[in-house]
């Protein structure tokens, strides 16, 4: 049978959807096929199995952030500037791809049991590696701090920025490029108002407490 891509595509993004809102365990070959509107048996057509659909979500998500990444960092010049880079471009991927966001999210530990998804797992570890390198570097060249475990503190943007898109709905007032700006910001600079520092202290009740700092 000749191939329809329109149908394929199709497919894809009605089960993309069905996995995200689902997750993949709970999502039936019958529920995606009356998804789009074809009988069970016709979708095996296009796609052996459930996995196989799985896969090319997932992998076509992941060569697009690759993808993205190397221009993002031919664009930097600093580690802070690459930092920046791609967390900007994160979150595109994830605003254009949210389904996709969240199956990736969702799902490791599904992929990681299942041989199949080598290629998706690799790609997963070289999205790291992206990230990790910029970490390290920023740290060897002093932009960042040495004190805070590199591997710590990805996993924390890591997670801060994917889970974005359960809720972060772009809009005139706050598109993503300022979203972008203030996770970077939120993550290099702290939350702290630098014109008026306060130093905490517990209280007599045992809570906490805040006063202006001192001056000397």
């Amino acid at each position: 049978m000749t191939e329809t891509p329109s149908r394929r595509a199709q497919i894809v993004d009605s089960a993309a959807q069905l996995f995200a809102q689902k997750g993949v365990g709970a999502t039936t070959v019958r529920e995606i096929a009356d998804s789009v509107g074809v009988l069970s048996g016709s979708l095996y057509h296009h796609f052996e199995s459930k996995d196989a659909i799985v896969d090319e979500v997932l992998g076509g998500y992941l060569d697009a952030l690759r993808g993205r990444y190397a221009s993002a960092l031919a664009r930097g010049t600093s580690a802070t500037e690459c930092l920046r880079e791609l967390v900007l471009t994160s979150l595109q991927v994830a605003e254009e791809q949210p389904y996709a966001t969240a199956i990736y999210q969702n799902e490791l530990h599904y992929l990681r049991e299942q041989p199949r998804f080598k290629d998706v797992q690799a790609a997963a570890a070289n999205v790291q590696k992206t990230w990790m390198g910029v970490i390290e570097s920023g740290v060897a060249s002093g932009e960042f701090r040495g004190d805070i475990e590199p591997r710590v503190f990805y996993r924390l943007i890591r997670d801060a920025l994917w889970l974005s898109a359960r809720w972060h709905k772009p809009s005139t007032d706050y598109p993503t490029e300022t979203l972008a700006e203030d996770v970077t910001s939120v993550f290099l600079n702290g939350f702290i108002a630098q014109s008026k520092p306060t130093r905490v202290r517990a209280n007599s009740r045992g809570g906490r407490a805040q006063r202006p700092a001192k001056k000397a």
